[in-house]
């Protein structure tokens, strides 16, 4: 399945297939959309439930919408371990739901264990590689196009020039955030200074906090969170510090989280990928492989900022539109990794 095919299925809910021709019987129009199989589809969470108001949130609403606009029969499991993963996956594969969703990079292992075992079941993944199955595909997202954005932004409101970053855990996924950001600042700032800490989980909103208050505490007034339910901890450590002290939400709009303390989110549209498949499983054009989305394929992108837009110069947002179409442009390529970074920050300084 490429870019093309997913940004073209929100509009074949309109298309309305008619036939016949001379001395054949006419066909009957296909129902329109909302109207014939009812799927059911089913999720299954990571630790961090569907009450974290970020990744697995995001996953949840999507199934909510399939649930209203096409009539799917919906239900989520929440893992309380990574060792439910397979048996989580497994009872909504025995009980012969269409489509079953796994979301989180740390389910890849249980989905290999469990799909090959239901053929006739579809199951999608978020954030991680799929299986190499007809019945299997994989949705993934360019965090760091997002993050490039939200660093630039930052950087062209910090008051201090020092900037925070706080990660659930330290590997490829989340780096792939903390070096966009990084790119985004330094793009604006070169010698923009920004202080990096990982919780080790994502779910302990407290040490979020702490980690988020201790940068604070090193003059950085704006910190970015890639961690989940523990990056709520870093949105109150912005609202205890007060005026002058901003977080940047992630996954799902977080702004009103703690309004006027939340500069923007670096929102990911894991919410379009789940509503997606549910529509290809119920059209029945269910499409395996791979699925990349970036700024491109509108599958990330900053928040409106409703409550802080009127904060930030019209200059700015003006220059974070320009980056953005460069991205979608393919003029500039935002790093993933650190060796990404390095060979960034050194274009940069030898242009």
């Amino acid at each position: 399945m490429n870019r093309r095919h997913f940004l073209a299925l929100s509009l074949s809910g309109a298309l309305i297939a008619t036939g016949g021709s001379c001395g054949k019987k006419q066909e009957t129009p296909a129902p329109p959309s909302g109207e014939g199989k009812k799927i059911k589809a089913g999720l299954v969470t990571d630790t961090g439930g569907v009450g974290d108001k970020s990744f697995n949130a995001q996953a949840w609403a999507g199934l909510q919408k399939a649930e209203k606009e096409l009539g799917a029969q919906v239900k989520y499991v929440e893992s309380k371990q990574n060792a439910d993963y397979v048996a989580n996956l497994t009872k909504f594969a025995e009980a012969k739901y269409d489509v079953v969703f796994a979301v989180g990079f740390l389910m890849q292992d249980a989905l290999k264990e469990v799909a090959f075992k239901f053929p006739k079941v579809k199951f999608a993944i978020i954030d991680g590689d799929a299986p190499s199955s007809s019945n299997c595909v994989a949705y993934k997202f360019r965090e760091e196009e997002g993050s490039f954005l939200a660093g630039a932004l930052a950087a062209s409101v910090s008051k201090s020039g020092v900037l925070g970053f706080v990660g659930g855990m330290e590997m490829p996924l989340i780096k792939k955030f903390e070096y966009g950001y990084q790119a985004g600042a330094f793009t604006i700032k070169p010698d923009i200074q920004t202080r990096v800490a990982y919780v080790g989980d994502f779910n302990d909103s407290q040490k979020g906090m702490e980690l988020a208050l201790s940068q604070m505490g090193m003059r950085a007034d704006i910190v970015y969170h890639a961690a989940g339910k523990a990056g709520i901890g870093v949105i109150k450590a912005a609202q205890t510090k007060g005026e002058g002290y901003y977080a940047i939400g992630v996954d799902k709009d977080q702004d009103d989280e703690a309004p006027g303390r939340v500069l923007t989110s670096m929102v990911k549209r894991v919410d379009v990928a789940v509503f997606d498949v549910c529509k290809q499983v119920k059209e029945g054009h269910f499409n395996s492989g791979t699925v990349e989305l970036g700024l491109k394929e509108d599958g990330i992108g900053l928040s409106v900022m409703k409550n802080t837009k009127d904060k930030i110069p019209a200059d700015v947002l003006k220059k974070i539109e320009e980056l953005k179409q460069e991205i979608i442009e393919g003029k500039l390529k935002p790093p993933a990794d650190a060796r990404g970074f390095d060979n960034f920050t050194k274009a940069k300084v030898g242009n």
